[in-house]
C-alpha cells in the first residue's frame, strides 16, 4: 500500500536521518559498531554519487544504476602502498592508514575499479536505505526494484583471503613464536628502536589468536584484557562479537601460554584495559593487525610463505577444523556465526584433500582396517593414495 504523502526529503537528510538510526542500533546491539560504520560509509558515497541536493524520492531505477556503475569505477584504495621501510604507524586509525600505513606514496592496489564483493556491499547497503526509505514514506516506491546493474561473479577469494594451507599456517606460527632479532640501534637499515618498542611478544599473540581462533578482526582490536578468564584450570576468552552476542571460546595450550608471556611484559597506561597496545601504549586500530601480520610473515621461510589478511586467516581456522573432522557446530561457536550455512563460505579447498578422501573411502577399506588401495596396471593391487 502506497503512503498517503511523502516526506521529499532531500538525499543528505534522508541519509543523516538513516545513518542516525543505524548508529542507535549499536546501544541495543543489534548491530555491531564496525557494522554500523560500514552502512554510514556506503551511504556517505552513495550521497556523493547520487548527489545530496536530489529529492529521494525522484530518483529512479536508472539513477540507481549511474550510481552503482559510477561506484563500480571507483579505485579500490583500501590496500595502499606501504612507506619506505615496509611498515605501517601502528596507534593509527581509519582504513586508510591501516592496510598499508597511511597516504604518503600510496598508490592503488588490486587493479581499477572495486571488486566484486565491495560492489555487492554497497548494492546491500543501497537497498537497506530504499527499504527503510519505503516503510518511513520517504519514498513512493523503491527504485531498486527497477536497478538491473549487478557486480560480476565474484570468480574465486583473492589469496590473500584464502586459507592458507597447513604448511603455511605452521611456518607463519612459527615465525610468530620464534621472531628475527630486532635490528641493532643505528644498523645497517638506518633504524634505531627503543626497547620499549620490542613488540615481537605481542605480534606472536596476535597471530596465534588469529590463526587458531579465527575471530574477526574487529573482535581482536576490541578485546579486554578483562575478557580473558580461568575456569576449571582451563582459559577462555569471552569474545563480543556482531549483534551484541557473546562467546567464551577456550584457548589451546599454546594460544594460552602466548598470552601468559605477553601479559607477563605488557606495558599500559593508567586505566588502559585494551589487550593489545602499540608500542605508544595505545590500543591497536584494525589495519595494525595487517601490519603485524606482514611483520611476522617476513620471518617465514620463502617456500612456505604467502600474502594473507586477518580475514583470511579466520578461513584458515575454519578450513583447517573442519578438514580434521571438527565438528560443524562447534567450528560455528567457535568463529560466533549466528547459522551453520555461513560456514560454506569459510571452508575454502586444500590441495590434496580430494585424493586423501578417495585414498581412504569408507566403502572400501579392507576388513582388517587398511585403506582401499589403488588398482594398479595389470590388476595388482597397490598403495593406498593420500
Amino acid at each position: 500500500m502506497l503512503p498517503p504523502q511523502v516526506n521529499r526529503l532531500t538525499v543528505q537528510e534522508a541519509a543523516d536521518r538513516y545513518v542516525e538510526l543505524v548508529r542507535a542500533k549499536t546501544v541495543t546491539g543489534a548491530l555491531s559498531p564496525a557494522t554500523a560504520e560500514v552502512y554510514a560509509r556506503d551511504v556517505a558515497t552513495f550521497v556523493r554519487l547520487a548527489g545530496d541536493a536530489r529529492v529521494l524520492d525522484d530518483l529512479t531505477g536508472e539513477d540507481v544504476d549511474a550510481v552503482l556503475l559510477a561506484f563500480a569505477r571507483k579505485p579500490d584504495e583500501r590496500r595502499r602502498g606501504r612507506g619506505e621501510d615496509g611498515t605501517a604507524d601502528e596507534g593509527s586509525s581509519g582504513d586508510g592508514a591501516s592496510r598499508g600505513g597511511g597516504a604518503r606514496g600510496a598508490t592503488p592496489r588490486g587493479g581499477p575499479g572495486q571488486s566484486a564483493a565491495s560492489q555487492a556491499r554497497f548494492r546491500r547497503s543501497v537497498s537497506a536505505l530504499f527499504r527503510h526509505a519505503a516503510s518511513a514514506g520517504w519514498v513512493h516506491l523503491d527504485p531498486m526494484a527497477a536497478s538491473s546493474v549487478r557486480a560480476r561473479e565474484r570468480g574465486g577469494l583473492r589469496p590473500e583471503r584464502r586459507a592458507l594451507t597447513r604448511e603455511q599456517a605452521e611456518g607463519l606460527i612459527e615465525a610468530a613464536r620464534s621472531p628475527a632479532p630486532p635490528p641493532e640501534p643505528g644498523g645497517s637499515d638506518g633504524r634505531r628502536r627503543r626497547v620499549d618498542q620490542r613488540t615481537e611478544v605481542r605480534d606472536a599473540l596476535v597471530v596465534m589468536l588469529l590463526a587458531a581462533l579465527g575471530p574477526r578482526v574487529s573482535e581482536l582490536v576490541r578485546a579486554n584484557v578483562e575478557d580473558f578468564y580461568t575456569n576449571d584450570g582451563m582459559r577462555y576468552w569471552r569474545i563480543f562479537g556482531k549483534g551484541g552476542r557473546t562467546r567464551d571460546v577456550p584457548l589451546p595450550r599454546d594460544v594460552a601460554a602466548a598470552l601468559d608471556a605477553y601479559l607477563a611484559v605488557r606495558v599500559a597506561g593508567d586505566g588502559e584495559k585494551a589487550l593489545l597496545l602499540s608500542w605508544r601504549g595505545r590500543r591497536l586500530a584494525r589495519g595494525d593487525v595487517q601490519a603485524v601480520i606482514d611483520r611476522v610473515r617476513q620471518g617465514v621461510e620463502p617456500g612456505r610463505s604467502r600474502e594473507v589478511t586477518p580475514h583470511g586467516l579466520r578461513h584458515t581456522t575454519a578450513t583447517h577444523l573442519l578438514a580434521d573432522g571438527t565438528d560443524m557446530d562447534a567450528v560455528r561457536r567457535v568463529l560466533g556465526h549466528s547459522d551453520l550455512s555461513t560456514l560454506g563460505r569459510y571452508r575454502d579447498d586444500l590441495p590434496g584433500e580430494l585424493e586423501v578422501a578417495m585414498g581412504s573411502h569408507p566403502l572400501l577399506r579392507r576388513r582388517g582396517g587398511g585403506r582401499a588401495g589403488r588398482t594398479a596396471p595389470g590388476g595388482e593391487s597397490g598403495p593406498g593414495e593420500g
